[in-house]
């Protein structure tokens, strides 16, 4: 008897990835496609023609509903964000379901508090992956695959990530990068988990510059709240992991910016001429207008982005530094996260993941298994290095010197 996937979230961005990565591959014989647009859902089903593939209604407000949805899965593929606000409810019904569970939440503050519920997911019997898209996810296998492989003493590992252009960008995406922007941010630095705050000096302390390969050299990037920072250190004997970011062009980020450093960002009414203002749903219609313009008078161009991990240590006792890049100037930002999150769940539904519990990825997954998968899938052997569609990852090794070489793993 074949397996049962749910994918929450399976119209999204992400979410429709996952489904037609999925749909690819012999794993699953049933592919439900769970969405609160039941008509999209269903026209989706429709259009990948797979037999097994089918649409369910789901509110992931709605506990009841989730029920219903992940009934008689073997396994559930949560992409209903902001997770800050979805994935404590998601998590909770399916553990209580017994079903193993696969996210890819970037949120650090609901991270912290999905890891304190191992317990309960290991008294159900179950594996929950959590956090398996790009960054993190990707991010994390390959600062565990330098660490295992290519260094003997590992230092830092700093995440860069860099992305823009996508067709469309909603209230969601834009009420997210306010809460990146306002909580709590953890550093990994100098051996202690610490905390620092974007507006403040200590969180612009940490701003810089980085090169990305097809994207742009120089480019600003800023202090970002994912959880790496918290996950890794637990895994990697280390002294320091960052996680930076932006949107392009930068124009458009420090839009963003600014309007939330200003508290426009509030969810307090304000009464203009007599009539109730609520500021962050202006500034979210705002800023989503001023992006086609921004991204017009820029002539930005397509979509693309890039990810990049800086491992940096010591092998035989002499510096050595390996520099991970993801980049495309083809792919959406659904395809960075959403193939990873179907890595996670083939390699559970195939039996090459056993531990009980909640776990990041670099805490169940063998990164070589998972390069090993995502190279198959994505054809990375006959990928093409001429600028315009690479899709894969580009290593560097870094010297003591300096000196800059690709090499392949």
């Amino acid at each position: 008897m074949g397996k049962k996937v749910v994918v929450l979230g399976g119209c999204g961005a992400v979410g429709s990835v996952v489904v037609k990565t999925l749909a690819g591959r012999d794993v699953f014989s049933k592919i439900v496609i769970g969405d609160i647009n039941i008509d999209r859902a269903k026209s989706l089903a429709a259009n990948i023609g797979a037999d097994g593939t089918e649409a369910v209604f789901v509110d992931a407000d709605d506990r009841h509903s989730i029920r219903e949805a992940i009934s008689g899965a073997d396994l559930v593929i949560n992409c209903i964000g902001p997770f800050y606000k979805t994935v404590k409810t998601i998590l909770e019904t399916v553990i209580d379901a017994k079903i193993d569970y696969v996210d890819v939440c970037d949120d650090v503050d609901v991270t912290q508090e999905i890891l304190e519920m191992d317990e309960a997911a290991r008294v159900a019997g179950i594996t929950a992956i959590i956090g398996i898209g790009s960054s993190p996810g990707a991010t994390n296998l390959l600062a565990k695959f330098a660490a295992d492989n290519l260094l003997d003493e590992t230092r830092a590992v700093d995440i860069f990530h860099a992305h823009g252009g996508e067709p469309v960008e909603g209230e969601g995406v834009i009420g997210h990068r306010f809460h990146c922007m306002r909580i709590d941010i953890p550093m990994f630095l100098d051996g202690e988990l610490k905390y620092v705050k974007f507006f403040e000096p200590d969180g612009r302390a940490l701003r810089a510059n980085f090169n990305f390969p097809m994207i742009g050299k120089n480019i600003p990037v800023y202090p970002y709240p994912h959880p790496e920072q918290v996950t890794l250190p637990k895994y990697i004997k280390l002294k320091q992991v960052t996680n930076r970011g932006t949107v392009l062009p930068d124009v458009y980020y420090s839009l963003t910016k600014d309007i939330c450093r200003l508290g426009l960002d509030s969810r307090e009414p304000v009464m203009v001429k007599g009539r109730p203002v609520v500021p962050a749903e202006f500034a979210m219609a705002y800023i989503i207008r001023e992006r086609e313009r921004i991204l017009e008078e820029t002539g930005f161009g397509k979509q693309r982005g890039c990810c990049s991990v800086v491992v940096s240590g010591k092998k035989d006792g002499v510096f050595r530094e390996y520099r991970f890049h993801m980049a495309s100037k083809s792919e959406a930002l659904g395809e960075g996260t959403g193939i990873p999150a179907a890595m996670g769940a083939i390699l559970l539904a195939t039996g090459k993941i056993s531990k009980k519990g909640i776990f990041p990825p670099e805490g169940c997954i063998n990164p070589l298994d998972f390069i090993t998968l995502i190279s198959d899938v994505m054809g990375l052997d006959k990928k093409v290095k001429d600028g315009a569609s690479f899709s894969g990852v580009i290593v560097e090794e870094v010297d003591k010197d300096g000196n800059i070489k690709n090499i392949e793993i």
